[in-house]
């Protein structure tokens, strides 16, 4: 399978910036072919981006979705509106949506149950804290984050999972390649029993400080089916360099 590159841009861009980010990423994908690209602005952008992109080389995704198709849910964006407006793609789940949010697996597995019936794909975002790894519960806590986020309708090519461990976001830490491999594997294992999908056909990108300099090595590592980049993903040259890691 082609290397997933998600960039999730967070509450930061502006129209020239995006439009000029998303040139050079065109640009990248276009001669790394073993990549595919997704770009994941702040909703006000997401039409803009998709109306500029105008192609198949990279697809447009949302941070985030309400779980109801529509109502009087002010502030928020539906999976539909996502949609319509040019996305493929949705991140549920994020850890600061878990964090700052309060959301809870139950929220997450409705809102990707959502995205799904509405034709996006969720990427589905796990992970523990610090505090967690160090006292042992890191396959504990990710895999009950799993069972209770994956809904019932998740099957072969229609949900994306990212481990993103909560402290390694932002922080310029990230695990060691042999902590990344056993806990991708886990997380593929758990997935495929609550699924049914074949290990071999479940995406678990890895998402937490990946930059250029440590992306070849995180995509080479087993059962890393590609990355969710942040704060990198904003700087072309950094990002356009991940996506040539692949």
């Amino acid at each position: 399978m082609k290397k997933l590159v998600v960039a999730n841009w967070k509450m930061y861009g502006q129209p020239a910036m995006a439009r000029q980010l998303a040139a050079a990423v065109v640009q990248q994908a276009a001669q790394t072919s073993a990549a595919s690209v997704v770009m994941c602005p702040p909703a006000i952008l997401v039409a803009d981006i998709a109306k500029s992109l105008d192609n198949q080389m990279v697809a447009v995704g949302g941070q985030d979705c309400h779980a109801d198709a529509e109502g009087a849910h002010t502030g928020d964006i539906s999976a539909v509106m996502l949609k319509d407006a040019g996305c493929s793609h949705v991140i549920v789940g994020h850890s600061e949506r878990r964090t700052n949010h309060g959301e809870t697996s139950a929220q997450v597995n409705a809102k990707a149950a959502r995205a799904i019936v509405s034709g996006l794909i969720p990427i589905i975002c796990i992970g523990e804290t610090l505090a967690e790894r160090e006292k042992g519960e890191a396959e504990a806590v990710v895999g009950a984050q799993l069972r209770q986020s994956i809904p019932d309708s998740a099957a072969q090519g229609n949900f994306v999972l990212a481990y993103e461990p909560v402290w390694a976001i932002g922080s310029g830490k990230t695990p060691t390649t042999d902590d990344i491999r056993q806990m991708h594997r886990y997380i593929v294992s758990v997935a495929s029993e609550r699924t049914g999908v074949a290990p071999a056909a479940v995406a678990v990108l890895y998402g937490g400080s990946v930059k250029a300099a440590n992306a070849k090595d995180i995509m080479a590592t087993e059962a890393v089916a590609g990355v969710l980049v942040g704060g990198a993903s904003l700087k072309a040259d950094e990002f356009c360099s991940i996506i040539a890691a692949a």
